[in-house]
């Protein structure tokens, strides 16, 4: 009997991908363990093998289709001696073989938008109206009004018939150009769209990037974070001169080295002081639930990541049982597989506390949303000398701000004081996390 080829659920949390590729084509013989397809999940694009073997009787969901459920048949086996008249029970048994109206080809996009633009009317058929109203973005009725264009005999292309500046230029154009000159002050030279771009109501010329499915998952789940949980926020300030120049030594110790060369970041300091204060005080090292709140044995610490596709955050496992070196060095290899889009389910699920830097962007202080189901996450802004005073006299000193976005249910405020008393110890006497 032929085989069914399935959707798989590459995550406990996926509940649709997009097919980006297949590696094998109708005829191929497929062995198992053969990669027969490459899925884009929310968070990576990983590849499929095969688990039984025979040939590629029909792909039913072509390359590049995007909103693919799980468990939706996308072809189908065939074993020695079965054809093409023995998939038709198999096909129909599993569904529909054409996308749902939500999954639609990528190559498909560039002729929808095309389709979309602004463009010459098409027919005669007056614009839509109700009564006597005319529907016109403000910059049609300026233009209209300009060359003495009577919106009545204009066709609209925008949405609901609505008239839009292209239109009035087509009409302007068609007509003969009759009408009288622009007067003093009025736009003689509006953008025109081209290729893929399109106009609005107002005039303004855009393109349009689709959204991929990390970027669909992440706002989802920033307007879940968002929405549900009760924010609070802690800022404290850590003086880093310290902790710069013990990374300065490090670091030339670290480029003498042949074989195992290593670079410290400030970064990596922040994460293993992040590590440090939550093994020394797990009370903030937990995740709230309706039913109790999970106290965490392990420092699993999310790094936010920028990626091409969108935002990620690979985890460094029992952090707080690794030295500066090792955390340095397993940042840098997620932080590149991310970037790649090859990080497994397991690198990027899970985390018990995050930490989001942008101080290599010279952003001095700022909020981050927490990363559900953890309760804490540590926005992390740009070092900065400044006057303070010190046994009496005015000193200079390198100063970096440290934001605590909390969940309130899990973590009260004097809880999450605490803890950041505990993290500035670490950040500025570095020592102590060699111990």
């Amino acid at each position: 009997m032929p085989i069914k080829v399935l959707m798989p659920a590459l995550s406990p949390t996926m509940t649709e991908g997009n097919l980006a590729k297949w590696h094998k084509s109708e005829g191929d013989t497929v062995e198992s363990g053969d990669v027969i397809a490459e899925i884009e999940t929310d968070k990576a694009t990983m590849e499929v093998e095969a688990v039984d073997e025979g040939t590629m009787g029909k792909i039913l969901v072509p390359a590049g289709t995007e909103g693919v459920k799980v468990n939706q048949l996308i072809a189908v086996l065939l074993e020695d001696g079965e054809n093409d008249n023995d998939m038709d029970a198999v096909i129909n048994e599993g569904g529909a073989t054409t996308p749902t109206p939500e999954a639609k080809p990528k190559e498909a996009a560039p002729a929808e938008k095309v389709a979309t633009a602004p463009q010459a009317p098409a027919s005669s058929t007056p614009n839509t109206k109700s009564g006597n109203r005319v529907y016109a973005s403000p910059l049609a009725r300026r233009i209209a009004a300009d060359k003495d264009i009577d919106l009545a005999n204009v066709t609209g292309s925008g949405p609901r018939g609505r008239i839009v500046k292209a239109d009035i230029e087509s009409f302007n154009a068609n007509s003969g150009g009759g009408a009288s000159a622009p007067q003093v002050g009025a736009s003689t030279n509006v953008p025109q769209p081209t290729g893929d771009q399109k106009i609005n109501e107002f005039g303004m010329v855009y393109s349009e990037i689709p959204n991929n499915n990390i970027k669909k998952i992440t706002a989802s789940r920033l307007v879940e974070s968002k929405s549900t949980v009760p924010h609070f926020y802690l800022t404290i300030e850590c003086q880093i001169d310290e902790l710069m120049r013990t990374r300065k030594i490090m670091n030339e110790q670290g480029a003498k080295l042949k074989d195992n060369a290593y670079k410290l970041s400030v970064n990596d300091f922040v994460v293993k002081a992040c590590a440090n204060a939550l093994k020394a005080y797990p009370a903030a090292n937990v995740s709230w639930t309706d039913d109790a709140v999970r106290q965490f044995i392990h420092s699993d610490i999310s790094v936010a990541v920028s990626t091409p596709n969108g935002l990620i955050t690979p985890i460094v496992k029992q952090a707080e049982n690794k030295g500066l070196k090792d955390i340095s060095a397993e940042v840098k290899d997620l932080a590149g597989r991310a970037r790649e889009g090859k990080l497994k389910p397991e690198e990027f699920m899970g985390g018990t506390f995050s930490v989001s830097n942008l101080g290599m962007f010279g952003i001095k202080d700022f909020k981050a949303i927490i990363n559900p189901p953890q309760a804490c996450i540590l926005a992390v802004g740009a070092g900065a000398q400044k006057p303070y005073v010190a046994d009496g006299e005015v000193k200079i000193g390198t100063f970096m701000t440290c934001t605590l976005s909390v969940d309130h249910r899990a973590v009260d405020g004097a809880v999450g004081a605490e803890y950041l008393q505990i993290l500035k110890t670490y950040i500025e006497n570095p020592a102590a996390m060699l111990l």
